[in-house]
């Protein structure tokens, strides 16, 4: 078992045991996922690549439930959501700063010679596998528009 699905597992423990309602039901839906993917797959654990494509999807799910809830004027359900959040991206390692992210858009767009709008979903792909996930899809998305532009 990787060291994330181990402090995910240890986690969830120790909050019920705590009484933690938040962090027990946000990891919960957590290993509910690592279930899910572990019968997909066939196998008997997940890479940590698994474990982080599950967290960042469920990162983002949180983050268009925080914006519509905003819209709705759902503020007790938005502080729930941010709660999770948080809860979640605690098990991620830390996010790439535009600097770095732009730093390996432009190292991808020189090695795969992408000079047009059309070379967008390759270069996108590929800035998302070099990252290993660190970096966020909308800020990434708007670096590599803003290279392939000028």
């Amino acid at each position: 078992m990787g060291d994330i699905s181990k402090k995910i597992a240890n986690d969830l423990k120790e909050a019920i045991k705590n009484k933690f309602a938040a962090k027990t039901s946000t990891l919960r839906m957590v290993t509910a996922s690592i279930q899910n993917l572990l019968i997909e797959k066939k196998v008997t654990e997940l890479e940590d690549s698994d474990l982080m494509k599950i967290l960042a999807k469920q990162i983002k799910q949180h983050q268009d439930s925080i914006e519509s809830f905003k819209k709705g004027g759902r503020a007790d359900l938005v502080k729930k959501e941010e709660e999770e959040l948080v809860i979640l991206k605690s098990y991620l390692p830390e996010g790439l700063s535009e600097e770095e992210t732009k730093k390996i858009a432009q190292k991808v767009i020189t090695e795969t010679g992408a000079s047009s709008k059309a070379d967008f979903g390759r270069v996108m792909k590929a800035v998302m596998q070099e990252s290993k996930g660190r970096a966020d899809g909308k800020l990434v998305s708007s670096i590599v528009q803003s290279l392939l532009k000028g």
